[in-house]
């Protein structure tokens, strides 16, 4: 029996960066190890006045090896956490040894490197609470410490070059939290900017950058954090904020907690950087891991997601032979030592993939990952965010509520689940009907996957609440009716589902939430199989409803020609009634690469030729999630109106 002990996805990125960029993704053993025989730099203590403080205040300097007054120097002001000081990263994260190790193998720019104190107060010493308000009211003072006290000590006294081209600022913790809001704040002064397993300090994005394309001034924004730092979210919803206002950046992650391993590895890969020519196409490619993706169970750190979509799956199986992942397209996972299994994707595209587990050549489902229906049986999912994805987002918006009840079906004389979607408000506003959308998913789905795989209700919650979409109640059955499976799918599944929505599914939904039961506030979609019969009952019942959505459907041939034909007939006869009640006859594909969109096109050109009025829409995806979550979105804000 094959026993799968642990299941994770990494990230691992092929390639090397040219220009500042062509540097290790990882520091190597040894790289913070004092070598013999090599030149060194030298660490000073210096003293400036703060007109801020109100005192004199101490910093440390570090001056390269080889270091000239004669000649002009880049800077880098380098940055301590909460409960450190100036000597911090001195006693603790050795730069002095991990910078003459680089210059030794010629990977550094000569620099000058301020280590000062953060904490801009008279006693600034890191003792009693360093919690204290006054002290963490001090960091935010050390902006303007900076700006005009220590930059300008720094520069009266060494040969510094005090263009914004040539000054950097980088910190760790606290101090990343400090790099991003006095980098960020001060673009006109810093051009490269290194945050840290950045703290809570970090202010929120829209505060960092409320201009965000200023950034884009910047050669270098970059972000870091171990993937097992429990300030990861401080990172990522600034990364986040950037990646969806398309600003280049890197955000770099990398194994470790929040601890000077980490931040040690930080400053031997940012230091090699700065003050060099950039490349900012490559950012998303420089990481060592991705983001614990949002399908993930709780806890799970894998699988993971890179920026640019790609994934590396990690599955430890020692007894197996033979392992893949099949995400349409299977990808083999290669052995290693270990006894782990691993393999990088392509590019996945944007949004929700079911994908399996291969051992062996028995598909399973990964326990790392929520398991979803579809495919006609339970699978894992994996979501793919992208820069346009905030319209299915979980935002600070009122919500509705999803409620999973049972009916008894008159048709198939057998207890039914349905899913309901109620929008915020429901259950306060006792006085207020509802309009209603009735949507159906696909083949291989359920009841349940427009609430999962769809985000229905997420997509609803936030078109309310920007007013672009009426509130409504969206009732979600069951579509698996009749004999199982595409083979068998013919005209006595169609009768059934018709019958079953218009004498079981609608009594049950009006009878038992305050809906609005006239046509006008009654609209029906569906998805692929769903879109099917959504064409088919609201062809023949057009007096119901005002709208009808058909996504990545249309009669599937040579399947179904003789109900398509009879369906045709019928618009012949009706056509003027049926275009009078259908306001809304809404028509909508995933392209070329649409399996059913050489169907469409037939259906579309029969409709022309009768004269039946629809609208079509087209969303790039082919027959995915991703392409019916837009056409719900888009759908949602022509209905009752």
């Amino acid at each position: 029996m094959i026993k799968l002990q642990i299941f994770t996805l990494a990230f691992l990125v092929s390639g090397l960066f040219v220009s500042a960029q062509n540097t290790d993704r990882q520091a190597p053993e040894g790289f913070d190890v004092e070598k013999k025989d090599i030149p060194r730099g030298k660490i000073d203590s210096i003293q400036y006045v703060s007109k801020t403080v109100g005192t004199t205040r101490k910093a440390l300097i570090y001056t390269p090896p080889g270091y000239k007054k004669g000649n002009k120097y880049p800077v880098l002001y380098l940055l301590h956490g909460i409960g450190g000081d100036e000597k911090e990263w001195y006693k603790n994260g050795t730069p002095q040894i991990i910078l003459d190790n680089l210059y030794a193998q010629g990977k550094l720019t000569p620099m000058i490197v301020v280590l000062p104190n953060g904490r801009a107060m008279k006693d600034d010493r890191a003792t009693g609470n360093i919690m204290a308000k006054d002290k963490v009211d001090a960091f935010a003072t050390f902006e303007k410490d900076l700006l005009n006290d220590l930059i300008p000590a720094v520069e009266k006294k060494y040969p510094v070059k005090k263009d914004r081209e040539n000054r950097a600022i980088a910190g760790l913790s606290m101090g990343g939290g400090q790099t991003l809001n006095f980098g960020l704040g001060n673009i006109n002064k810093f051009a490269w900017v290194g945050a840290f397993s950045s703290a809570p300090n970090t202010k929120e994005p829209q505060q960092l950058l409320p201009n965000p394309q200023k950034a884009k001034e910047l050669k270098l924004l970059f972000i870091s954090c171990g993937d097992q730092d429990g300030l990861m979210p401080f990172s990522k919803r600034t990364s986040d904020y950037l990646t969806a206002n398309k600003i280049p950046h890197i955000f770099y992650i990398e194994p470790g907690g929040h601890d000077f391993k980490v931040w040690k590895n930080d400053l031997y890969i940012f230091s090699q950087l700065i003050f060099k020519p950039v490349d900012q196409s490559n950012f998303s490619e420089f990481t060592v891991f991705g983001t614990p993706a949002e399908s993930n169970i709780r806890n799970a750190q894998f699988p993971q997601i890179l920026r640019n979509g790609k994934a590396i799956f990690k599955v430890k199986a020692p007894e197996a032979q033979k392992v893949q992942i099949d995400l349409g397209k299977k990808y083999d996972l290669k052995k290693e030592s270990d006894g782990s299994w691993k393999a990088i994707t392509d590019s996945l595209s944007e949004g929700f993939h079911y994908y399996s587990l291969l051992i062996d050549n028995v598909a399973v489902a990964d326990p790392s990952s929520k398991s979803f229906y579809g495919m006609g049986r339970y699978a894992s999912g994996i979501e793919v965010p992208f820069a346009g994805d905030g319209y299915y987002a979980m935002k600070d918006v009122p919500h509705g509520d999803i409620r999973i009840q049972n009916f008894f079906s008159k048709v198939t004389n057998s207890w039914r689940r349905i899913f309901i979607y109620t929008p915020p408000g429901y259950d306060k506003n006792l006085n207020e009907n509802y309009p209603a959308l009735y949507i159906l998913h696909g083949g291989g789905e359920d009841e349940s996957g427009w609430a999962t795989q769809g985000k229905a209700n997420l997509i609803l919650d936030n078109l309310i609440a920007e007013g672009k979409a009426k509130s409504m109640i969206l009732i979600m059955p069951d579509a698996n009716i009749g004999p199982a499976g595409f083979g068998n799918f013919g005209i006595r599944n169609l009768q059934m589902l018709e019958k079953e929505i218009k004498e079981s599914v609608i009594p049950f939904a009006e009878s038992n939430f305050r809906i609005k039961k006239d046509a006008p506030n009654r609209a029906m979609a569906g998805l692929s199989m769903g879109g099917i019969y959504t064409l088919y009952t609201g062809i023949q019942n057009s007096e119901m409803f005002s709208s009808l959505g058909v996504f990545s459907s249309g009669w599937m041939l040579p399947a179904l020609q003789k109900v398509a034909d009879d369906e045709y007939k019928f618009l012949a006869d009706n056509k003027s009634k049926f275009n009078s009640n259908i306001k809304n006859f809404w028509i909508a594909m995933g392209g070329k690469n649409d399996i059913a969109y050489q169907n469409n096109q037939i259906m579309m050109k029969k409709l022309d030729e009768l004269g039946v009025k629809y609208t079509y829409s087209e969303y790039p995806g082919g027959h995915t999630w991703p392409v019916w979550r837009n056409n719900l979105y888009q759908f949602a804000q022509l209905i009752f109106k």
